[in-house]
């Protein structure tokens, strides 16, 4: 079976694309397989990352058909898979870029959120993160990624209504740091962490610890509260809404 996950150099960095098709849906494999190469990547003396997808699909985020056949052990399974993936690439030692190649709702702007950057590209897709659409509630660390981002005010808004924006609406509110054209995403992402690489390697990378700390304790596993969020889980109303979305990929 081919690795979810595909490695292309470009340098002293190294893009992990997200090759889970069709829509880079985050299953426990591919969870599990990101979470190693950016564990991977440090030891093996790269200097910075680009976490990229496939065009017009970054990540769709969690596998929802496939969770939903799950009983409650191999769900905390999958939901631990993921935030632990969440929190290698919040704790890499080296710099990471998104670039967002396409449409990232739910878990996969929690992906890029726990990037130090995020060049998104131009077109009708959306990013945001849309749990209350269905019936979810994103963890209060999770909201703390989207607050230290775009602050409280638009986060608020954000999270309250599930909302999803375009992407010249995430840059205006800084939800992404740049936009490019499909062939220029990366090419951008890149570009950014070069810019890092130019200056001293000790400091800056020190001075990133420190600004990133915040984010480091945001996915601590009391601010996930998994208990609370599987039991929300099985609620009827998120269940409901859950099978609504499964029915809407159907069609």
């Amino acid at each position: 079976m081919p690795s979810p996950i595909e490695i292309l150099a470009h340098g002293p960095i190294r893009e992990l694309r997200l090759a889970r098709a069709p829509v880079n849906a985050l299953d426990p494999t591919l969870c599990r397989a990101l979470r190693e190469a950016v564990e991977a990547a440090a030891d093996d003396g790269v200097a910075g990352l680009v976490l990229s997808g496939q065009p017009r699909f970054f990540s769709a985020g969690l596998d929802v058909p496939y969770l939903l056949t799950l009983d409650a052990t191999a769900l905390r399974a999958a939901w631990d898979g993921f935030f632990d993936a969440v929190r290698a690439i919040a704790a890499s030692p080296v710099p990471i870029a998104a670039a967002i190649t396409g449409h990232a709702p739910a878990g996969g702007c929690v992906l890029a959120l726990a990037c130090d950057y995020r060049v998104m590209t131009r077109g009708e897709f959306g990013i945001g993160l849309n749990e209350t659409q269905v019936g979810l509630v994103a963890p209060i660390g999770i909201q703390q990624l989207m607050r230290r981002t775009v602050g409280q005010r638009q986060a608020e808004r954000l999270l309250v209504g599930g909302l999803q924006v375009d992407p010249d609406e995430a840059l205006r509110l800084g939800l992404v740091d740049a936009l490019a054209e499909p062939e220029d995403t990366v090419p951008a992402a890149c570009s950014w962490l070069r810019s890092l690489l130019a200056l001293p390697q000790a400091p800056m990378r020190e001075t990133r610890r420190i600004a990133r700390a915040d984010l480091i304790d945001a996915l601590l596993p009391d601010r996930l509260d998994l208990d609370r969020q599987l039991a929300a889980w099985q609620a009827p109303d998120t269940q409901a809404g859950l099978r609504a979305l499964v029915a809407r990929l159907g069609r």
